[in-house]
């Protein structure tokens, strides 16, 4: 995850003062911030000594007599190699990041501001179950116990001149909304898309352009959708038109090309060799330095976790302790709504509630801003949530939103820890509240399940799709789905289940759980490999995780070559070599696979040129509309199979449809070469355009500075919609598959490495494994240091 995608801007002059820095006492410093590894240290709150030993990737086992010794010593390291990081997602979700960085990050704090979360992570920590609470604390010491006695801190801290806070053990709580607007917050730009799209064209239309399902879909789920495919709506569309559209206006059209989400699945007993069940899980995220997750091993009474935590909580978001294994994917569906304010004429400081008018109730927020005044904000709060910056068609709008209810606020994975049975595992599952995944769980008898996390709202008089009122009581939430009434599948015929961020649900599932999902190509891909596996264990699971196929793109390639006929090469010469170049494609997104380049530009294209002349309409209602849809193919192939005269994009310029195609590709063609001019198309293999970007999220930018905190810039196998989901500046943030009774044959890779120091042997130490597909033990190798943590003063 990207954490501040803006701040990679960050001027020229830093790099000149790190510089200077380096040339005199800085570089003394910066390696006396080098993480200790070894030695004695001491935490005051330990119960009893703990000991950390680590391996050659200072890969952390912890060694303590109970619990609340070993979560305050991942507190103590984890702050040891990722404290920066860890400060810049509280700061981040704390609405705090202008303090350092002036006026750039004032639209990002006012937005965690009007959503209040740092209030929600302060009431959430009160309701929590007193065992959390301590949990928390203990992490919580651990943190500051670092903090208090570090030799010297990592060097954003010199170079942005500050000091961290003292952690609280709300800030691990607001480190868990960040992940949960990370993964849910995307419903805003859904519903308004959605909102202007219903008001400004005919009902069949919006139907064609938004469908929840592809051929992909349909045949993993033969159910009923709620958002079915439609035929192509000719009239309605033909009406849209505008004479003579300028070309121009087809770049008010965004396009979101894939979900970044993740990939889950779990193999049963009954298709191994000795009867063991085996997890897989890699979650796509955006990618910076370091990496998000923290690997960790701990060991405690009988307990033996392993996994990824997030660093700022002590969770364990994936892993296993011997007993169960869990892994997720983002559900991808809506749990926020856009609500609709009716203002008094007569006093447009209330809004209607129900038959009477209410006044707005008022938070007063300041924003400390660096080098600039502070900016006071006045947050108006309704009933429903907090009133948004930007109305939506000309009318305010609160926001309602699963993440703002304190309620729904917890870090309940850390009861899957101590879980030893997968009856119990899904009942803790389906309890927590927090973003909403799909979870894929394996035990050591063999067994596999799949449920959902996550609060999922129960909506009366209405789908969530659109902005509507509540204002007369009969649209809105009424409550949540009780957690016994959460979807759940064990142990099904075929002995595997798989997610992909795809939608496993559909009519015959009484709530609606959202309107768009994940295309089902790469599910569709994992299942019809994990069929036909003849030998499944951990080493074929793990191959198929680096799986490239790209049967998606099958169609474009078909579309393309059955319009370059010999007749047509030869009145156009220049397409002999696009012919030839997408002839060679293998049907994967390998390094030096050829043509599939220009197959991702020819579709990106089209979605942009095709479709963006029915959507003048919205963009003139809302000037800030776009179209952003993950089905947008299922329209969009529609439309391409038809070739209707009457809906041909630009029948100025071509006679039919075959020559406004071969256009896109000729334009195609030349935005390629125009992005690699110093490669001819033959030689253009996917590698020299899919390169891996993994910046520092301050630094990463500014010369000489971001060369050497970058990560390498290396060609990249996989592609968004691949099993093996990469580009630049996404992917897998790590790649685990473990058997919970054979935990020494897991498998646990990611990018980067265990420390944010880059003077570190561990800051990219695991990097070329990630980029090459090549498996890490899961669990720590030979140790190479011991870390005595003591609770006697050195």
């Amino acid at each position: 995850m990207r954490l501040c995608r803006w701040l990679i801007v960050y001027p020229l002059a830093v790099a000149v003062v790190l510089a200077v820095i380096g040339l005199g006492g800085g570089w003394w410093l910066l390696r006396q911030s080098l993480p200790e590894l070894a030695g004695t240290l001491s935490v005051a709150a330990l119960s009893a000594p703990v000991t950390i030993t680590s391996d050659r990737y200072a890969i952390p086992v912890i060694q303590a007599e109970n619990r609340l010794d070993a979560i305050r010593a991942l507190g103590f390291i984890t702050a040891r190699d990722r404290l920066f990081q860890m400060d810049l997602l509280r700061r981040k979700s704390a609405g705090r990041l202008s303090e350092l960085f002036g006026a750039m990050t004032v639209g990002a704090d006012t937005a965690a501001r009007i959503y209040g979360y740092p209030h929600i992570a302060q009431a959430a920590l009160a309701k929590l179950p007193p065992e959390h609470q301590r949990y928390l604390a203990a992490y919580t010491e651990g943190v500051n116990s670092f903090i208090g006695q570090a030799k010297a801190l990592p060097f954003e801290f010199t170079l942005l001149n500050y000091r961290p806070e003292p952690w609280q053990a709300s800030d691990s709580l607001l480190v868990a909304l960040g992940m949960s607007e990370m993964l849910t917050a995307w419903a805003e730009t859904e519903e308004r898309m959605l909102s202007v799209m219903t008001q400004t064209l005919p009902a069949e239309v919006v139907a064609f352009l938004t469908p929840d399902t592809d051929r992909f879909t349909d045949s993993l789920y033969p159910k009923p959708s709620w958002r079915p495919a439609q035929a192509v709506p000719t009239a309605a569309l033909e009406k849209l038109l505008l004479p003579a559209a300028p070309p121009a206006q087809a770049d008010a059209t965004l396009v979101r090309e894939f979900v970044r989400g993740s990939n889950a699945w779990a193999v049963s007993g009954t298709k191994t060799a000795d009867g063991r069940a085996i997890l897989a899980n890699d979650m796509h995220l955006d990618l910076s330095v370091p990496n998000i997750w923290y690997r960790a091993e701990l060991k405690y009474g009988n307990t033996h976790s392993v996994g990824v935590v997030l660093p700022g909580t002590p969770v364990f978001v994936a892993g296993s302790n011997g007993h169960i294994a869990w892994g997720n994917t983002n559900l991808t569906g809506d749990f926020l709504d856009l609500v609709s304010l009716e203002l008094n004429p007569a006093n447009p400081g209330q809004y209607k509630v129900g038959d009477h008018w209410q006044d707005f109730s008022h938070k007063q927020e300041r924003i400390i801003i660096k080098d600039a005044p502070a900016k006071d904000l006045d947050v108006q709060m309704t009933v429903w949530g907090p009133v948004t910056v930007k109305p939506l068609l000309g009318k305010p709008v609160a926001i309602h939103w699963t993440a703002l209810e304190a309620d729904n606020l917890g870090l309940g994975l850390l009861d899957l820890e101590p879980t030893a049975t997968l009856p119990d595992a899904l009942a803790v599952v389906n309890a927590i509240g927090g973003p909403q995944l799909n979870v894929l769980l394996a035990d050591d008898q063999g067994h596999i399940a799949w449920t959902l996390m996550g609060k999922i709202p129960r909506r009366i008089g209405m789908d969530g799709s659109v902005s509507r009122s509540w204002a007369d009581g009969k649209v809105g939430w009424d409550g949540y789905v009780n957690p016994q009434d959460l979807p759940r599948v064990t142990d099904p015929a075929q002995g595997f289940l798989v997610s992909a961020n795809d939608r496993r649900l559909g009519k015959d599932y009484p709530y609606i759980i959202g309107h768009q999902f994940a295309p089902g190509n790469r599910a569709y891909r994992i299942s019809e490999r994990l069929g036909q596996m003849q030998e499944t264990n951990e080493w074929s699971l793990f191959n198929l995780q680096g799986d490239t196929e790209m049967e998606f793109y099958g169609f474009y390639q078909q579309l393309a070559l059955g319009l370059l006929s010999p007749a047509t090469v030869r009145q156009h010469p220049e397409l002999e070599e696009v012919r030839d170049y997408l002839m060679a494609w293998d049907g994967r997104a390998d390094t030096d696979s050829l043509g599939f380049a220009l197959l991702q530009q020819f579709r990106k294209q089209l979605v942009k040129t095709v479709l963006t002349p029915f959507l003048n309409a919205c963009k003139s209602a809302d000037n800030n509309f776009s179209y952003s849809w993950l089905y947008v193919d299922t329209p969009l192939q529609a439309l391409l199979k038809q070739k209707s005269p009457a809906l041909l994009p630009d029948p100025t310029h071509y006679k039919n449809w075959d020559d406004f195609i071969i256009a896109q590709l000729q334009d195609s063609a030349q935005r390629l070469k125009t992005q690699a001019p110093t490669h001819q198309l033959a030689e253009l293999t996917w590698g020299k355009i899919n390169k891996t970007r993994l910046l520092h999220p301050i630094f990463g930018a500014v010369p000489i500075i971001g060369d050497w905190l970058n990560m390498p810039e290396q060609p990249l196998a996989g592609c968004g919609g691949c099993v093996r989901a990469n580009g630049p500046g996404f992917g897998a943030s790590e790649r685990l598959v473990v058997s919970p009774a054979h935990l020494d044959d897991g498998i646990l890779q990611m990018p980067g490495g265990q420390s944010a120091h880059p003077l570190s042997a561990n800051y990219h130490d695991q990097q070329a494994f990630w980029v090459q597909g090549l498996p890490l033990p899961l669990l720590a190798g030979t140790v190479q240091h011991t870390l005595m943590l003591s609770n006697r003063p050195q």
